[in-house]
């Protein structure tokens, strides 16, 4: 039965529905929303395959000792100049680059080294990231292919060497490793398809073992089997952490190395083999866009056995790498010799590379063609087996340009980093039954205090040092001092914060007063810049 208290309440309700009836009809009618538009995918960017990288960049050289280079002093990473030269080197010119392209190189690798430019937050410096970008784009706008690495952070090193081949290497890096790589790749995302990224250089175990993992073991098969696995986690985190920042970076061709960038060259130890035949390929988003790459440094006094062993290397190459589904490029390649001779490195030179071309094998030189003070002007230093490189791979019909010291008339300006830095006066040992001093010419007065003379003589323990003041010096040479010969000259440092100098003219004094010119060059903690004189 409804009270009268329910009634009421029943009517008020039912006189609020009818109102708002009333209100929502007399409403005015709204459009149908319309769902947004989506956005178009992005096109996916279309690059060259790894195969096709190979062939369309030729013949490589790798720019050594510059940006890879440590163990200059207690430098600020932030200071890329002191570090650049720091094993010799001139500061890298676009010139070079030009130099390398007209001399019939088309890619060169640029090993950088990053741990020591990077903060207690992996975060890399601007000033070292800037300068390694100078340089790519001093590669690029040549028209050469470029390889970039994370180089020195792995090898021998135990206290730089923070990549290391084992699991708990890899746990322990991971972080930062990655967070390298996600730098590197978004700075360069837009870069076009002649950038390559490549993953590390020679990684090694916890032993620091070459040639194959656990060496310096004897052999262990568990360590072995973990530094192979790590090699491929690495591997395998490089190529997520790149794709992943996307942009031209999602079709990119990187480069991946064996363990040690061990080749399996040689019949001494039946592990040998084994870094080639535990690579795996990593996973990828988009097919053929993986290179593998190793290293080659034969002994090369027997010709016929040099073949055959790089021969069969090369075979080796492409059982167990190339079958995986990825070309190959010997990223560093150089000779070994107990009797070195001109015409053996030549003949190596153009056979190695030639027949790497006829296997689609790509191959980059290691450095010495163009080395230390010879890349400021620039020019070649070995210029015979320069063209036995170029001509092995475009043949004898192609001409290369090949300039040398000798176009030039030079001054040499010396930047001395820091104290106790030394450059060389001359470039071999001195008999001093041939010669009886040494003389040369500065471009302005040095105090006594900034720079010395220092010999070295034919023993332990055996130095001659000769002060001087003002812009020139005769050092007469002492053999109750340094015996019969000295094995090196040098002017060197004596002050803290460096100091730039340049040398005019430097020249040997023969037994009968006659002069004989020498040529300076870097030592150590010094770098040399040619200036040309003859425009």
């Amino acid at each position: 039965m409804l009270t009268t208290y329910d009634y009421l309440n029943m009517r008020i309700s039912f006189a609020f529905i009818s109102l708002l009836f009333v209100v929502l009809s007399c409403a005015p009618k709204l459009a149908p929303v319309e769902p947004e538009p989506k956005p178009e995918p992005k096109p996916v960017p279309v690059f060259e395959t790894s195969y096709e990288a190979i062939a369309n960049m030729g013949v490589g050289w790798n720019l050594g000792n510059t940006l890879e280079s440590l163990w200059v002093g207690d430098t600020d990473g932030r200071d890329w100049r002191k570090w650049e030269t720091g094993w010799g080197q001139a500061v890298t010119r676009p010139e070079l680059m030009t130099m390398m392209r007209d001399a019939g190189f088309g890619a060169i690798r640029v090993p950088v080294s990053w741990g020591v430019h990077m903060d207690a937050s992996s975060k890399v410096y601007d000033e070292w990231m800037n300068r390694v970008n100078e340089v790519v784009d001093y590669v690029l706008d040549a028209g050469l292919y470029c390889i970039i690495n994370i180089h020195h952070d792995t090898g021998a090193d135990e206290e730089l060497a923070w990549l290391v081949a084992s699991p708990q290497g890899y746990e322990r890096a991971r972080a930062r490793y990655e967070s390298l790589w996600k730098q590197i790749a978004e700075r360069f995302r837009d870069y076009d398809q002649r950038l390559l990224f490549e993953s590390y250089n020679e990684m090694l175990d916890d032993g620091r073992s070459w040639c194959f993992a656990s060496m310096s073991l004897g052999y262990d098969a568990e360590a072995a089997a973990g530094a192979y696995k790590a090699i491929n986690d690495y591997a395998q985190s490089f190529v997520d952490v790149v794709r992943a920042t996307g942009g031209n970076n999602s079709v990119r061709n990187l480069v991946v190395n064996t363990y040690g960038a061990c080749n399996g060259a040689g019949d001494w130890n039946p592990h040998l083999l084994d870094p080639l035949k535990n690579m795996k390929m990593p996973s990828d988003k988009v097919e053929d866009h993986i290179i593998f790459q190793v290293h080659s440094y034969p002994t090369i006094d027997d010709l016929p056995a040099m073949e055959k062993e790089v021969g069969k290397m090369l075979d080796d190459l492409e059982t167990y790498l190339v079958s995986l589904g990825g070309p190959v490029i010997i990223g560093e390649w150089g000779t070994f010799s107990e009797n070195p001779t001109l015409e053996n490195y030549c003949y190596y030179a153009r056979w190695f590379v030639a027949e790497c071309k006829r296997r689609g094998i790509g191959t980059f030189h290691w450095m010495n063609i163009s080395d230390g003070m010879y890349r400021s002007i620039p020019c070649f230093s070995a210029p015979e087996l320069t063209e036995a490189i170029v001509k092995g791979y475009h043949g004898d019909g192609f001409t290369p340009v090949i300039p040398v010291l000798e176009d030039y008339d030079l001054d040499y300006k010396v930047t001395f980093n820091d104290l106790w830095s030394e450059l060389n006066l001359t470039q071999s040992s001195v008999s001093l039954d041939e010669y009886k001093g040494i003389t040369f010419e500065l471009d302005r007065s040095i105090p006594a205090d900034q720079l010395h003379v220092k010999i070295y003589g034919d023993g332990e323990d055996k130095y001659q040092y000769g002060k001087f003041s003002g812009t020139s010096a005769t050092v007469n040479f002492e053999p109750d001092k340094i015996g019969t010969k000295a094995e090196r000259i040098t002017l060197q440092l004596l002050q803290e914060g460096g100091l730039t100098v340049t040398v005019k003219s430097v020249h040997l004094i023969r037994k009968d007063d006659s002069l004989e010119p020498c040529t300076p060059s870097p030592f150590w903690g010094c770098s040399v810049e040619l200036i040309v004189t003859n425009d």
